[in-house]
């Protein structure tokens, strides 16, 4: 099974190149975003005490976001592997998603970091705030502030899975066939390895 880490700054490009990865090594993405709003509408158990959390303003803890995507996880064993996106965002969430996955006899096989300079993200993000209609792509201060919580909180985990010599940065600038070739490489090389 192909467990994927994709990592990356608001604006790195990540949604166009985890699609792209879906596409040719048949896998699932798991958003946290997109899985706490089915668990809510399916009114399951843990989407009800997440949604509790939320209308309080409270943030969801890490053992119901595990649950939710151990729940994923079973539901599809069959696929080829998982994309994980903004998830982990700490070394506890990182640590909690190891056990997960080795108590479901798999693993993280790799965390790829799409790399892209704050300069080219604020433009990046203000170019889609034209099109997009987000607020919070529109305002630069408030996309500056996002690049600099994203590169404190995240370096850790980026820490902690080239401490598993499992981190691979891509350049996130230029082409997109380019950048995602580049993502393949590290993955192709990476399975070779694994059927040896």
């Amino acid at each position: 099974m192909l467990n994927i880490v994709l990592f990356g700054p608001p604006g790195a490009g990540k949604g166009t190149q985890s699609q792209k990865l879906i596409d040719k090594y048949n896998l699932i993405h798991l958003s946290t975003g997109d899985l706490l709003r089915s668990e809510i509408a399916a009114g399951t158990e843990l989407g009800m005490k997440a949604k509790s959390l939320m209308d309080n303003g409270l943030l969801v803890p890490d053992e119901v976001v595990i649950g939710m995507i151990e729940n994923k996880v079973k539901e599809n064993n069959h696929a080829g592997g998982f994309i994980f996106d903004g998830f982990p965002r700490t070394v506890p969430q990182a640590q909690g998603l190891d056990k997960l996955l080795m108590d479901l006899g798999t693993e993280i096989s790799c965390m790829i970091a799409l790399k892209v300079d704050d300069e080219e993200l604020t433009k990046r993000l203000l170019l889609r705030g034209q099109t997009s209609g987000r607020p919070d792509d529109q305002n630069e201060e408030l996309i500056r502030k996002r690049i600099v919580e994203y590169n404190t909180k995240t370096t850790p985990v980026a820490d902690y899975y080239a401490g598993q010599d499992k981190f691979y940065a891509v350049d996130g600038i230029g082409e997109i066939e380019e950048i995602f070739n580049n993502i393949c490489k590290h993955i192709d090389n990476l399975k070779e390895k694994q059927q040896k």
